[in-house]
């Protein structure tokens, strides 16, 4: 039975006993929702997620790409691989550097 996280996200098919999942255990979500592009997948609950946002240069007058890695938690429901595209939620803080879960895959 999967909860209802206050999202228009699809929800996953798969069950899992994960405490910190949304779908499946007690973590809320609240704050903000960051799409970026899985850079990491090695660790077993774990994600690097990496956005991509223009910045603009008043001195230049032109656009220069900057990007910024987040850690995410990965619930066991949610399959992730390095190079999808993801949508993350803020959160609680996991641990020390952990404060987003992966909600979606996007593509």
């Amino acid at each position: 039975m999967t909860r209802n996280i206050g999202l228009q996200v699809t929800a996953p098919k798969s069950e899992c006993k994960d405490e910190d999942c949304p779908f499946h255990g007690t973590l809320s979500i609240r704050g903000k929702l960051i799409q970026g592009k899985v850079v990491s997948a090695k660790a077993p609950k774990m994600a690097v997620v990496q956005q991509e946002a223009p910045k603009f240069v008043p001195k230049y007058k032109r656009y220069a790409r900057s990007q910024s890695k987040i850690h995410a938690h990965r619930p066991l429901c949610i399959d992730v691989k390095e190079g999808d595209i993801v949508l993350t939620a803020e959160c609680r803080p996991i641990s020390k550097s952990v404060s987003f879960v992966i909600v979606e895959i996007v593509s």
